[in-house]
């Protein structure tokens, strides 16, 4: 019985995987990116509804998960272990990937704000070191928020950041917020919003007038260097000093 009920499940995934239109979206999202339905419908070469109905199909079988942000729904590979079973049947395929191209201004995709934190190639970064430094680690209650780590509090505080008094209050601590040009996750909640405060203060970074574009000074680009080993973009424009 056990193995009648893994060879159906084995066939149910495959099945799920080897509709042409599905297997390009699978493909697509290979290189870590999330894509919307209107994306993901243009690479599998079908129209939005049908590429809805694909989606849900992959989503019932855990192939990919869906995060909402604002009106917007974003797709990405259930786990690693679906971008494994993809990557074994492409050597198989003898199919290869290609690099996701943003399409963002690269004033916009460097450094912004998201609504109270930071956002751009170097908030998502900053967000790789602090996983990497375990100053934050995933909080296996809920997949999208982050718990500070003792060192985490600890170093944050020489930023201008206490971790403490943000466990009382109702907002999240720290979460992952896909980012809009790079497509993986910088750090949101409170902890993000601290962050981007004590830039600003610090005067780290420094707010365009006219959109939500943030320009690192030379202040900045020695700290981010030294703090966080994030260098300054050289597609920059006369950064403030």
């Amino acid at each position: 019985m056990d193995v009648e009920l893994a060879d159906a499940s084995v066939a149910r995934v495959a099945a799920a995987i080897a509709e042409p239109a599905r297997a390009r979206m699978l493909c697509c999202l290979l290189d870590g990116h999330a894509r919307t339905s209107t994306e993901l419908a243009a690479v599998a070469e079908v129209s939005p509804s049908t590429a809805s109905v694909h989606l849900a199909r992959l989503k019932g079988q855990q192939l990919v998960k869906v995060l909402a942000q604002g009106k917007h729904r974003y797709y990405s590979l259930g786990d690693g272990r679906v971008a494994a079973a993809l990557e074994a049947l492409m050597v198989l395929g003898g199919k290869q990937t290609g690099p996701f191209v943003p399409s963002t201004p690269s004033r916009l995709r460097w450094a912004r704000t998201c609504y109270d934190h930071m956002a751009g190639t170097m908030a998502v970064s900053i967000h790789d070191c602090l996983i990497a430094r375990k100053w934050i680690a995933s909080d296996p209650r809920d997949e999208v928020s982050y718990n500070v780590t003792a060192l985490g509090s600890r170093e944050m505080i020489s930023l201008g950041v206490d971790v403490v008094p943000m466990h009382a209050a109702r907002r999240r601590v720290a979460c992952a917020c896909l980012d809009w040009s790079e497509r993986r996750p910088h750090v949101g909640g409170a902890v993000g919003a601290a962050l981007l405060k004590a830039a600003l203060q610090k005067k780290w970074v420094v707010k365009d007038l006219d959109s939500r574009a943030l320009r690192v000074t030379k202040l900045g680009e020695r700290e981010f260097l030294t703090r966080f080993g994030v260098s300054a973009a050289p597609m920059q424009q006369s950064p403030v000093t």
